[in-house]
Order: structure tokens, then sequence, then C-alpha cells
């Protein structure tokens, strides 16, 4: 069972349901294409794969936030190796996704989704005020977006098991980390598929 720390004292953190109207669910990373992904990442991908179908479901706008890095020049390349090679599988959202004309993929080159990409213009333009985060990996990219979010005001609501760590730190104090530094409710993945109900 996962972790799921407990809520601040925040009226946001307190709140149950969220208006689908203004809502849009991002997924950090959950790439491989047609490859598919890492066998430890098995459980956090498919739980994704349940969210976006959920959202679909409802009309709320999907983004896949994707590792779009350019050889020879990404510093990123250079800390953690080839991973994520603009044009490769390893940059596709997981066929899993099914990914559609309505969803969105924004390419980036850096850990936080908003930071030089078109993200936070193509969520104002939908009228999006929050968002469910999931991905990994929880206490890189995932961590990193959800900076970018509150830093740009968005409220963010991240489901504790539809992300996942294996390069770097712990989940359950990434996810005590988004609560506290974020005022993000994270919460499980059910609570979430409720929210689409």
């Amino acid at each position: 069972m996962a972790y799921v720390p407990k809520p601040m004292d925040t009226a946001w953190q307190q709140e149950s349901g969220v208006d689908l109207g203004k809502t849009a669910v991002i997924v950090v990373d959950v790439l491989g294409g047609s490859e598919g992904t890492l066998p430890v990442l098995e459980d956090m991908a498919a739980c994704c794969v349940g969210i976006v179908e959920a959202a679909r479901s409802k009309g709320v706008p999907v983004v896949f936030a994707c590792d779009a890095h350019l050889p020879g020049i990404d510093r990123e390349l250079e800390l953690w190796g080839d991973h994520g090679v603009a044009g490769s599988e390893a940059a596709k959202p997981l066929d899993a996704f099914g990914v559609r004309d309505g969803d969105y993929i924004v390419p980036k080159r850096r850990y936080d989704a908003f930071f030089q990409t078109d993200l936070d213009l193509t969520l104002r333009e939908l009228g999006v005020d929050t968002l469910v985060v999931a991905g990994c990996d929880t206490n890189i990219c995932v961590m990193h977006t959800l900076a970018g979010a509150y830093f740009r005001g968005y409220r963010t609501i991240v489901a504790a098991e539809a992300t996942a760590t294996f390069l770097v730190g712990d989940q359950q104090a990434g996810l005590a980390y988004f609560t506290r530094c974020f005022d993000t409710r994270v919460v499980s993945v059910e609570e979430v598929l409720g929210f689409f109900a």
C-alpha cells in the first residue's frame, strides 16, 4: 500500500473533489513507446493509464510531459547518460496510453515540465487552475514540475501510487515534501479516480 502523508491544515488540502472544468492531468516521463517501461515502473505506469482513461471519459485534458533531449548538447545527458532522446521510442509516451488527437504532448529538456516549454500557456488557454500530476521520477521530474506549478499559482494533486522513484531519494519523503512545500494534495489513486466517476 502506498504511503499517503497526513495533509497539512490548509484549506486546499482539506477539500475533497475538484472542478473538472478547471482541471488537467499531467503525466510526467512515463515513456518508452512500443518498447515499454522498466519492470520497477510497471505498477506506477498502470496507475497512470487508469487515471488518463478516467480523465478522458470526463473530457478532462491530458498532457504528456516527455523528455526530449538533444544529443551532444543536453546537460541532462551528461549527468544521467542517454535517455529520452528526442525522436526515439524512449521519448514517446507508453503505447498503453493510446495517445489521441485531443491529448497534448509537451517536449521538455529539463526536469521541470514548465521550464522553457509551452505548458503554462497551454494550461491557461484551457482555463486550467488545478493539476493532477503523475509519473516519475518522484524526486526529480515530478518534484520539479510541481515546483514549477506552485510558482505559477496552480493547485496540485498527486496520486501516490501513480508516482515512483528509482533514481534518487525516497518515495515517502518525496510525497511528504510535496505536501509541505507545494501545498500538494497527496491522495490515493482510488481517490483520484473518484474525481472522474
